[in-house]
């Protein structure tokens, strides 16, 4: 593993520690701001919701700067905008500097586009769903390790997870300065400057549709995290209000979640794309997700989720896989465009998945507790006339023979 993608793993996970550390401490961060007597659960998931808005209309847009001007600038003045606002939400004296620390959040962590893109431009074709399931391995690590230390930091000082935060992007910025070399060449940069820069964050797929074989691709990775956001939203929810879970067991289970799906994605991904091809890796990881989602619908007893969990791990797989199928489809100039597009896109879904999926388990809870499951099963039913139309089979042939061939 180079130097450079050594550096962006570590970015990754920093940004990913930064971002959990500070979960734990928001509840009573919020009571004390707001009052005892104000909604926190309100404004827990508006802050929520925001930091994802803002992800969608900026990641596409800072993906879209580093094709022009480079990979390296924009993610060092990111960090240094991360780095500032944790230490202005460490200092909000009301709730509404919150609010505001939460949009610049939202900002600064639209860089995964950057990061994602820097991974693309310095990875050769062949290695990037292996690269890419490493990358989600450093986040799910992060998004563990993050909770753990915000939950002990925040019992000796309620705004120190904040100030850990910020310490951390001063780290990932010093380590990027040091070590990241730029990934585009002068003559790639002109290229992204000969277009027009639109930052429209909804023209982004327009922008992008002249590709046949992309768009329908697209549609799969949004039904994907659709999907994603049922076990996402619910596991600890329906695991205390159905499985009894206590606070302890509902932390181990979430904490193995994230372990099965690092391993999965650090160590699982490159051998199966190697053997079997991105599109068959993507297909068996959609399957393993079906069937892990129609199991936790009918499960009975607290010991059963945990056996699913190798499940879940098979099916994170689809991600790595099919952003190593996108990326193939368009040109070196516009990848950090691509991958604007696609942390934009998830943002937005999960601007409005939480919401939505909450509501719908809280209507159908005393009368079919497991529908919700069932339903993002259903959800996968969408991706097959996008992954089996001609234009796909045509795509999924040549790459099944580039696999073979690897082999």
């Amino acid at each position: 593993m180079s130097r450079s993608v050594v550096v962006i793993m570590m970015a990754v996970l920093l940004d990913a520690v930064g971002i959990g550390l500070i979960l734990p401490i928001l509840p009573a961060l919020l009571r004390s701001l707001a009052g005892a007597n104000s909604n926190i659960s309100t404004h827990f998931g508006a802050l929520l919701a925001i930091y994802a808005l803002m992800q969608f209309l900026f990641a596409p847009i800072l993906g879209a700067l580093s094709d022009r001007f480079g990979r390296r600038p924009v993610l060092l003045l990111s960090l240094v905008g991360a780095a500032l606002d944790y230490l202005l939400m460490a200092a909000a004296p009301s709730l509404i500097w919150l609010y505001i620390g939460r949009v610049l959040s939202g900002v600064t962590g639209a860089n995964l586009s950057v990061a994602t893109a820097y991974l693309t431009d310095v990875t050769p074709e062949g290695d990037r769903a292996r690269r890419f399931g490493q990358m989600g391995a450093m986040m799910g690590i992060g998004f563990i390790a993050g909770p753990l230390i915000g939950g002990a930091l925040g019992g000796v000082y309620l705004r120190a997870p904040f100030l850990a935060a910020a310490a951390m992007n001063a780290l990932n910025l010093l380590l990027a300065w040091w070590a990241l070399p730029e990934s585009r060449t002068a003559a790639m940069r002109s290229q992204a400057a000969a277009r027009r820069l639109n930052l429209n964050a909804f023209a982004s797929l327009h922008r992008l549709d002249g590709t046949p074989q992309l768009m329908p691709l697209v549609g799969v990775y949004a039904v994907i995290v659709l999907a994603g956001q049922v076990p996402g939203v619910l596991w600890i929810l329906y695991g205390q209000d159905h499985f009894g879970w206590s606070p302890m067991i509902a932390g181990m289970s979430l904490a193995s979640y994230g372990a099965c799906h690092a391993l999965s994605q650090a160590f699982a991904i490159g051998p199966i794309v190697k053997r079997l091809g991105e599109r068959r890796a993507l297909v068996l990881g959609l399957a393993a997700d079906v069937l892990g989602l129609v199991l936790m619908a009918v499960a009975t007893h607290a010991w059963m989720p945990f056996v699913l969990l190798p499940l879940f791990a098979v099916g994170s797989m689809t991600i790595p896989a099919l952003q190593a199928m996108m990326a193939r489809q368009v040109d070196d100039a516009r990848q950090g465009e691509l991958q604007g597009t696609l942390t934009s896109t998830a943002s937005l879904i999960s601007a409005g998945g939480p919401l939505a999926v909450t509501a719908i388990y809280s209507a159908t809870r005393a009368t079919l507790p497991g529908g919700v499951w069932l339903l993002g099963a259903a959800c996968y039913l969408a991706v097959l006339p996008l992954l089996f139309n001609a234009r796909m089979r045509t795509l999924g042939r040549a790459e099944e023979q580039q696999a073979e061939t690897r082999v």
